[in-house]
């Protein structure tokens, strides 16, 4: 069993960012992180991952596809915006439950 880095959809960081009271219902956002949770299966990419027991943890591929997928809706292409993005957009930094942080 591969070795994730854990996401918290309710940050207790300095300035709180609660998934619930930025992702709201009914938005592309939403329906985005409801489809990766529940719908999509990326037990696959599992396989991949030798950090069983060494190595440093990976992020989950959920929290990456959610990321990158997105960043495509919002027309931001390139590692640098999508790293900015990532850190300064409460959307994402909800999304992602702060891991990339």
């Amino acid at each position: 069993m591969p070795r994730h880095k854990s996401a918290n959809l309710q940050q207790d960081a300095f300035v709180p960012i609660g998934f619930d009271k930025q992702i709201l219902p009914w938005t592309f956002e939403y329906a985005l992180h409801h489809l990766m949770e529940h719908i999509v299966g990326l037990s696959a990419f599992d396989v991949h991952y030798t950090n069983d027991e060494l190595g440093a943890w990976a992020y989950r591929p959920k929290v990456l596809l959610k990321i990158v997928l997105l960043d495509y809706a919002r027309d931001l292409i390139g590692c640098r915006r999508i790293e900015r993005a990532c850190c300064e957009n409460v959307q994402f930094v909800a999304l992602s439950g702060e891991v990339l942080l």
